[in-house]
């Protein structure tokens, strides 16, 4: 029985991981080939790339006990990708993956990965999205990198520019979750001594929800910009108010609903769960400008209005010290 990946060849290790990956309704030509093929109905398509690179951005295991497996790194990795195509109103098509596995990694891990990339597609809602290709090597560290593709299925795509004065901004999804499963998972409390209320947060951590349906949703009733917030909440409206020139008020009784779940997680370890809120990120949700004339789509809630001066951010009447991550300051919350 083979348990490492320099056990088996490339052609063993994708005889184990091909039946587990979804097919894609789309996909003409599958893996196999140098190239897959694909059908294109709409005449265009969405398109991103994400990464996952071991500690960077995950950890195999805590320095408290907490395990990251296989099928939590494939499920991110699906769910981030889900995520993008979903922010700009689409339907995600067709995924293709490349893994770069030291000589040690476990082909149990690599299997488990795939099926976690399977479950994500599936129980996230990505009805008919499936992986068409991918590549295989070896390296010093774990590093994931999906592809996708997404259909506007005839709509227009929803970008971050486009806010208007006037509008409401709208949030689908929860912010600061994933943030403070992280800190629970870099703190000194043991992972079999956490209260089981706050395992959510380190599920979310690991596992994150994007509303998949919220974006074709926001699409339909007219957003006029739309991004999801990977990098924190702050950080992310900051984004979103830069290229639509426009300043963004957040409401602060709506931020105090955002960061109240997150309250008893906050006294446990010490930190102000407004930190969380703004500056957490990884729950990939959803924010959205809308027309005060349009009645919010089901899931959206709204945090704030979109005002006339110069681009950037306010709480209230208060210009908050941006904070959130930064893939090449390294910091924060991830």
């Amino acid at each position: 029985m083979f348990t490492t990946v320099s056990e088996v060849s490339e052609a063993d290790l994708l005889k184990r991981i091909f039946p587990r990956l979804p097919r894609a309704s789309g996909a003409l030509l599958g893996p196999g080939d140098d190239a897959s093929v694909v059908a294109v109905p709409d005449g265009r398509v969405v398109i991103s790339i994400d990464t996952l690179v071991e500690e960077k951005d995950f950890r195999l295991e805590r320095p408290n006990g907490h395990i990251t497996t296989g099928y939590d790194v494939g499920w991110k990795s699906a769910a981030q990708n889900l995520s993008d195509i979903n922010a700009m109103g689409g339907r995600a098509t067709t995924m293709v993956v490349s893994l770069t596995l030291p000589g040690q990694t476990e082909v149990q891990w690599v299997e488990q990965l795939a099926d976690g990339l399977c479950a994500a597609i599936v129980d996230l809602g990505a009805d008919g999205c499936g992986v068409v290709g991918g590549d295989l090597g070896g390296g010093r560290e774990i590093v994931v990198t999906a592809a996708i593709t997404g259909s506007l299925d005839g709509g227009e795509p929803i970008l971050r520019a486009g806010a208007q004065v006037g509008d409401v901004v709208g949030l689908a999804g929860t912010v600061g979750f994933a943030g403070a499963g992280l800190a629970l998972m870099e703190s000194d409390h043991p992972a079999q001594s956490l209260d089981p209320h706050f395992l959510k947060f380190v599920e979310i951590q690991k596992r994150p929800r994007p509303p998949l349906q919220a974006g074709p949703a926001a699409a339909r009733a007219g957003a006029t910009s739309m991004l999801d917030v990977s990098d924190g909440l702050l950080r992310d409206v900051g984004r979103l108010a830069q290229v639509s020139s426009v300043r963004i008020e957040l409401d602060q009784y709506a931020l105090n609903q955002l960061a109240e779940p997150l309250r008893e997680v906050g006294k446990l370890l010490c930190v102000d769960p407004m930190e969380w809120a703004l500056g957490g990120g990884e729950d990939y949700s959803l924010l959205a400008t809308f027309s005060p004339a349009v009645t919010l789509p089901e899931g959206f809630t709204a945090v704030g209005s979109v005002c006339a001066g110069l681009p950037g951010v306010t709480i209230g009447t208060q210009s908050p010290a941006i904070m959130g991550w930064d893939h090449f300051e390294g910091k924060n919350y991830r």
